[in-house]
């Protein structure tokens, strides 16, 4: 690696570095591809030239931070940039860059411009192709959370993972029950304990039937009880999380209870670091796809892009404002902790999206569209909370600092 560093140093590399005082903010523009075991680099100095390619280390710190101080040597301590796309990996890397002083940046690979004709993909030409796109400014920067919201997001995934395992296991036993000719009663709730004394009542002619009936219901009880876990492990850490107060807030619309609070807060961390609410729906692939054309224009449904798991639970949230808009005792016992600016616009919420759904509804569209239509409308009083919220907050943790 040392010999393919000293070939990469040039009378370019000192230009670039003597150039920074003639207005460049970066010494070098450098792409990563990551992969589990090894990092490829390729360096873009500024100007038009070609980037060049540095070969590969190993994706361990140890070895990152022998290769930063090389790096550091030969760009004589000046700032870098660095890039990689967001991925498996993590954000280890990012961070361990920001801590020796550099930059980087976490892309969107859905958004690395493509050329049409590209068919060779190695990781050579990844770095290479990142460290041109970076010089360019044509790359699309994530927002990357910090260790604590990277944590609660893990722990809301984890939720949400199980609560698929569970969904799974039910249509299994469901499906094999229904096999042999039995099906529970149509209109009676499943899944209580007359549910299950039912299913383990069942006989079969062959002895094992007997057990796999068995299995598939000791399947369901347990996917249930590490959904109850990691349920209960979410309401123990809410306290201490530093949002807690804007879950707190957000509980007051209708249809978000602080599981799902927790979940959109999780996934998307300050929302008030969007500038409007329609950049918040961009973001979340709620806004409508659309393929014009010269004087023609043609718009479908929504883009899907973004953060799927938000979007998912803002869809099922929507179907609360089904129901007239009322202030029931329900609705006011959990809106308990929020501030009153919360509550008002949360009832705001209630009056135009109950009313926008009986209209969509009434017009003949589909529920399901109407539904996504709420949702987009949702995501402004969303915003609006967490943006009276956030400001707070903030006062109050400069107080507990000082």
């Amino acid at each position: 690696m040392k010999d393919v560093i000293a070939k990469a140093v040039s009378e370019q590399t000192k230009a670039a570095v003597d150039s920074l005082t003639d207005g460049n903010r970066y010494a070098a523009f450098i792409g990563l591809d990551v992969h589990k075991d090894t990092l490829a680099i390729a360096v873009a100095l500024p100007g038009r030239g070609e980037p060049a390619y540095w070969g590969e280390i190993a994706n361990e710190p140890k070895a990152l931070n022998k290769w930063l101080e090389r790096l550091g040597t030969e760009f004589g301590g000046a700032l870098l940039l660095f890039c990689y796309e967001a991925g498996p990996c993590g954000y280890g890397l990012y961070r361990q860059l920001l801590e020796v002083g550099h930059e980087c940046q976490v892309v969107a690979p859905s958004l690395i411009p493509k050329k049409p004709g590209e068919r060779i993909k190695t990781d050579r030409r990844d770095a290479l192709k990142l460290a041109r796109l970076l010089r360019a400014g044509d790359l699309t920067a994530v927002w990357v959370p910090d260790a604590e919201q990277e944590a609660m997001r893990d722990l809301t995934r984890a939720r949400d993972d199980m609560k698929s395992q569970q969904r799974k296991a039910r249509q299994q036993l469901n499906a094999f029950v229904l096999r042999q000719g039995q099906h529970w009663p149509r209109g009676k709730s499943r899944w209580t304990q007359t549910h299950y004394n039912w299913l383990e009542s069942l006989r079969f002619d062959q002895p094992w039937l007997q057990i796999v009936l068995q299995e598939y219901i000791d399947a369901v009880k347990a996917a249930t009880q590490r959904v109850d876990d990691l349920t209960d492990q979410m309401m123990r850490v809410l306290p201490s999380w530093s949002l807690s107060p804007v879950v707190d807030a957000l509980v007051a619309l209708r249809g978000i209870d602080k599981l799902a609070a927790m979940v959109l807060l999780a996934e998307l961390g300050d929302i008030s670091r969007f500038a409007s609410p329609k950049q918040l729906m961009a973001y979340l692939g709620l806004v409508p796809s659309e393929h014009s054309t010269g004087n023609r224009r043609r718009q479908g449904g929504i883009t899907l892009t973004g953060n799927s798991h938000a979007r998912r639970m803002l869809v099922e949230c929507a179907w609360s404002y089904r129901f007239p808009a009322r202030q029931t005792m329900h609705l006011k016992r959990k809106a308990k902790n929020a501030s009153e600016q919360a509550k008002a616009i949360a009832w705001r919420a209630q009056k135009r999206l109950c009313g926008r759904y009986r209209q969509l509804s009434q017009s003949g569209k589909n529920i399901k569209l109407v539904c996504v239509a709420i949702a987009r409308e949702l995501v402004g009083f969303i915003w609006d909370i967490v943006r009276q919220e956030m400001p707070r907050l903030t006062l109050q943790r400069s107080a507990m600092a000082g």
